[in-house]
């Protein structure tokens, strides 16, 4: 397992890209290539499961009282419990569904609830292990220092907040400036953004939801949003009601199924690049609103939760996060250009 850390990515980006995950880097295999977490010093480790095995073989007839199933708290085997953001349940899910598919001991119960409900109940030992869609604020981590937890945070996927307009919608690109307008309601109609005259309809998601959290923080200036807004109970709803709607916009996650609506290129400011919410730049950083998912653990916490984690950063767990709509972050990738077949006539 590694830990992982946030760091400037390099800039380019050719649109029409599909992404691989490298297949260079080694599989997650089985329980031998974890790495005891023990004090090396004590002399105990992986090393000495073989021997452990061999002993039991020997003494299984030692006697004929019947000796109750336990389940070791292993690096694969045991029971935790995880708490996730909403918007990362889903890919959650994939990977507690693989990794107990392979290791049958493991038991991994999960519940839904916000990033911040989740990092509590981590440090309020009631959970094992917390999937948030951020990195801990900074009175998370005052507190956890306050508190005397020593926690460590994983990075495993990369996600992006989507702006959304109908179709027929002729305005293709927006800056951060312009979005946080138009939810503020400075900005209402969209001939002054080069489309047609008519009133803008922003919708909005829940405000205790970690996407509007998110949107609010980066693109808000975390002030509030004022203008006149339609509400959405989720990112569905919010792709329906803009499919319904020639004049609204709207936010939702990448992995929310969009058909029917059309995805805006964003910028920072106006006198940069605009990005579409493209794989390759949610890789790089280069869209705008990027964000990554975190796993946080505590360090002395269970072993289980520990191997957990190296499943999710391995090529294995990375794969069944592509496959979830999101993008890899601890293992190599590569981009692939799709390109027309050329005739031979």
């Amino acid at each position: 397992m590694r830990r992982l850390a946030a760091r400037a990515a390099p800039r380019g980006i050719a649109e029409g890209r599909t992404l691989a995950i490298d297949t260079g880097v080694t599989a997650f295999l089985n329980s031998s290539h974890f790495v005891d977490w023990e004090d090396p010093g004590t002399g105990s480790g992986n090393a000495s499961w073989p021997l452990l095995a061999l002993l039991a073989v020997l003494c299984g007839g030692c006697s004929s009282q019947p000796r109750a199933q336990t389940v070791e708290d292993s690096l694969t085997s045991g029971r935790i419990s995880v708490v996730s953001a909403t918007e990362a349940d889903p890919v959650l899910s994939r990977e507690v569904e693989g990794f107990q598919k392979l290791y049958p001991d493991a038991r991994i119960q999960t519940r839904v609830s916000s990033s911040r409900n989740a990092i509590g109940a981590v440090f309020a030992a009631e959970a094992d292990l917390a999937v948030i869609t951020r990195e801990l604020e900074t009175e998370e981590r005052a507190a956890a220092v306050r508190g005397g937890l020593e926690l460590e945070g994983f990075r495993f996927a990369g996600d992006a907040i989507v702006a959304i307009v109908h179709p027929d919608n002729p305005v293709e690109n927006l800056a951060l400036d312009d979005l946080r307008a138009l939810y503020e309601g400075t900005l209402t109609d969209w001939s002054r953004l080069g489309g047609r005259a008519a009133k803008v309809v922003p919708v909005v998601q829940p405000p205790e939801s970690d996407v509007t959290g998110f949107f609010v923080q980066r693109v808000m200036g975390s002030e509030p949003i004022r203008a006149a807004a339609e509400y959405a109970d989720d990112d569905a709803d919010v792709v329906a009601k803009v499919r319904a709607n020639t004049n609204a916009i709207g936010y939702v996650t990448l992995a929310t199924p969009r058909d029917g609506v059309r995805d805006l290129r964003l910028s920072s400011l106006k006198a940069l690049s605009y990005w579409k919410p493209d794989l390759e730049a949610i890789y790089r950083g280069q869209y705008p609103l990027t964000r990554y998912f975190h796993l946080y653990v505590r360090t002395d916490g269970a072993r289980l939760a520990h191997g957990f984690i190296t499943f999710v950063t391995s090529r294995d767990g990375q794969r069944l996060v592509q496959e979830s709509g999101l993008v890899p972050t601890s293992v190599p990738v590569r981009f692939v250009r799709s390109s027309p077949m050329l005739s031979t006539h």
